[in-house]
């Protein structure tokens, strides 16, 4: 029996220690936005303790991420990358076998939309959808702005703009009296949802997630009921002239994460890992809005996560794997 124990024991360490040596170093990048760097701590920390790998974190940015990743085969993973900022890029570099896509940070992808706050729709339920709105379209009058019904608009000299002008206009939403309201800037933008939250106030605009602003504030994203169309909105919808336009959905963008085909190839289990690592856009709104709340960093973050979120990512990963990154936590702590 005691042999016995002992011929587990040495199997076991000998086990963890070719785990390690498959893993070995890996390089991460941590992007220069609060939920990139969020999820590279996450995975740096999953990986080092769990898996048993020497990760190390490679501060970055979009386009330098990828001409890297492309051209240098380094680092070894990006945690979080959005497609529609590279315009291709990535594809390409499937094309060449040099990456792969191997998980999806949000699920429900990133998200844009008209929004409107959830204690108006708690009063009139209606106004989650785009018919609510426009039969409803008194209540959005602002006693504060003279009676008017200000549509806020996204920043100015942004793309979304476009998008938010033929959106406005195929929903006949100045028909009903809106108006559309420009924002000197994104600060502008979020400011003027804290003021209408701060006092009850009526508000409806343009917005997205995720977002420490949309972690503070609980919005709702109107459904216009036409379901998503990405390839006109693609072709028309986000273009600065698009006659008569029809209405649509903003479609979600794709937010995922990018590996080396080498590394993919040579460290299987941790590409397994990064397939079922997902997030949700409003755990990702909360964690955010506390960052901004606490003046946190990414690993403060991480550690958040851990320690408040285990039920979810205790599913990606065997029991074994979550025995040490818990272990690693409470030391940390």
């Amino acid at each position: 029996m005691f042999k016995q124990f002992i011929v587990s024991i040495v199997l076991s360490v000998i086990a963890f220690s070719a785990h390690a040596v498959e893993c070995g170093k890996v390089t991460i990048a941590d992007m220069n936005w609060d939920s990139a760097t969020f999820v590279a701590n996450v995975d740096s920390f999953i990986l080092q303790h769990g898996f048993g790998c020497k990760t190390q974190l490679v501060p970055s940015e979009t386009v330098l991420a990828a001409k890297s990743i492309l051209m240098q085969g380094k680092p070894d993973i990006i945690p979080e990358i959005r497609r529609n900022a590279l315009q291709g890029g990535l594809e390409h570099g499937i094309e060449k076998d040099k990456i792969k896509f191997v998980g999806k940070v949000l699920y429900e992808g990133g998200l844009e939309g008209f929004w409107v706050p959830e204690y108006m729709v708690e009063k009139e339920p209606s106004l989650a959808t785009i018919e609510g709105i426009r039969k409803h379209a008194y209540l959005f009058k602002r006693s504060d702005l003279g009676n008017k019904m200000p549509f806020f608009n996204c920043s100015p000299n942004l793309r979304c703009q476009n998008a938010v002008k033929h959106l406005f206009t195929a929903l006949n939403l100045k028909q009903v009296g809106f108006e559309l309201t420009p924002t000197d800037n994104v600060t502008g933008l979020s400011g003027s949802i804290a003021h209408a939250y701060a006092k009850k106030l009526p508000w409806i605009g343009y917005y997205w997630s995720p977002t420490a602003v949309l972690g503070f504030y609980k919005m709702v994203r109107i459904d216009f009921n036409s379901g998503t169309h990405r390839e006109y909105f693609n072709e028309c919808i986000d273009k600065p002239v698009c006659k008569n336009p029809k209405v649509t959905m903003f479609p979600p963008h794709a937010v995922d994460t990018v590996v080396t085909t080498q590394f993919a190839q040579r460290a299987p289990a941790i590409i397994d890992y990064l397939a079922a690592r997902r997030f949700s856009n409003q755990d990702m709104n909360q964690l955010m809005a506390w960052k901004v709340s606490h003046n946190a960093n990414g690993e403060q973050m991480m550690v958040r996560f851990l320690s408040q979120y285990e039920s979810q990512w205790t599913q990606w990963v065997s029991p074994q794997v979550a025995n040490k990154v818990r272990q690693a936590l409470a030391d940390k702590e």
